[in-house]
Formats: C-alpha cells, sequence, structure tokens
C-alpha cells in the first residue's frame, strides 16, 4: 500500500515515498536473469499457474504498477503531497522480493505473504523469503535464525539477549506488568511520551 516515511540517509533527510511495484526474473538485486525461467520445474508449474489463476486481480494490478509512467507514479505521490514537484522526486529500486508459493493441504500452490524463515543445511545456510521484514518483524526473525542455526550457541548467548530484549523468552500476552514495562521503555527510547 502506497505510504509516506520520514528518514534519515547518510545525515540526508529524505522523504521517501512507495511501493510502486516492480517485476525482475533476478531472485536477487544482483541476481541473473534467468533466476525464475531455471526456477521452474515439473514440479512446480502447476502450482505457479495455479497461483496465477486463483490471483488474477493482483497479477493485473502488478501488471499496471510495472507499466505505469513516470507522469502516472508522480499523479499517485500528488494524492499524498499535493505540492510534490516532478522533478524533485527520484525513482530508487530500494529491494527485491521473491513471493513464496507453497502447497496447502489439497496440493494447490498458495501465495504466502508475510516473511518466512528457510533454514537448510545442519543450519549451515539460511534465507528470508516473502516480504521485507519492516522493524515490527526484524527482531523476530533474527532471533528465530540464531535459534534454529545456533540451538547449541543459545543457552551461552541467553543472557545477553535477555539483558539487551528483556521480554526475550517471555510471552508479553501471558504477563500485563511485563508489556506495561516493555510499552513505557519503548515510549521512551522513542519519544513519544507527552
Amino acid at each position: 500500500m502506497p505510504h509516506l516515511d520520514l528518514r534519515y540517509i547518510d545525515n540526508d533527510q529524505s522523504l521517501l515515498f512507495g511501493p510502486y511495484a516492480g517485476f525482475s526474473p533476478k531472485f536477487l538485486k544482483a541476481g541473473s536473469l534467468f533466476d525464475l525461467p531455471k526456477s521452474v520445474r515439473g514440479s512446480n508449474l502447476g502450482s505457479m499457474l495455479g497461483v496465477a489463476k486463483d490471483n488474477i486481480p493482483l497479477t493485473r494490478y502488478l501488471i499496471g504498477q510495472v507499466l505505469q509512467s513516470r507522469g502516472a507514479r508522480h499523479a499517485t505521490l500528488t494524492d499524498f503531497v499535493p505540492t510534490a514537484q516532478e522533478h524533485d522526486w527520484e525513482l530508487i529500486t530500494a529491494g527485491q522480493r521473491v513471493q513464496v508459493i507453497k502447497q496447502d493441504v489439497h496440493g494447490r500452490g498458495v501465495l504466502q505473504f508475510g516473511t518466512e524463515l528457510v533454514v537448510g543445511g545442519g543450519g549451515t545456510i539460511a534465507g528470508l523469503l516473502g516480504a521485507s521484514p519492516g522493524a515490527s518483524t526484524a527482531v523476530s526473525a533474527m532471533l528465530t535464525l540464531l535459534e534454529r542455526c545456533f540451538p547449541d550457541r543459545m543457552p551461552a548467548w541467553r543472557p545477553a539477549l535477555q539483558e539487551a530484549i528483556p521480554s526475550y523468552g517471555r510471552s508479553l500476552a501471558d504477563d500485563p506488568a511485563l508489556l506495561a514495562e516493555v510499552r513505557a521503555a519503548t515510549m521512551q527510547t522513542l519519544e513519544l511520551n507527552g
């Protein structure tokens, strides 16, 4: 969904607007144009076609986004910032996302939204797939990665993690006092009090 973000990047204040959907057959920003074609197999073609069939409105929307002109993108921006001048804005590819397709219980392909950590090789390699982890999920994703890739080291790391994250390993839903403490600390750190 379109949104505005005020960010400081290299000590310069920037107003970011986005996202505009794009498309690339590359699985990484610096990947190969053949990443997507080389990933198609007889075993996953049905799932891919099923997802395409079940998500025609989304597919239509994404194609429309990819084909948008600079002027059309600027028109969308002016819905949020009416005084925005087209020459003051620069289009930047902020990231690359590979959408995850999984099989459901009936063997049909289902498009997955959200973020998924995939770990293989006995914890020697890991990847974060799907939606980009924002501030709300990045810490959780990293803690899950540590737990899954380094289970033997977690007992030694747990005290440092609990010092940095007082709620680590505890349920905020089951401990209202801890929840209040975490919220108060967050409000103070982010200067949201008052």
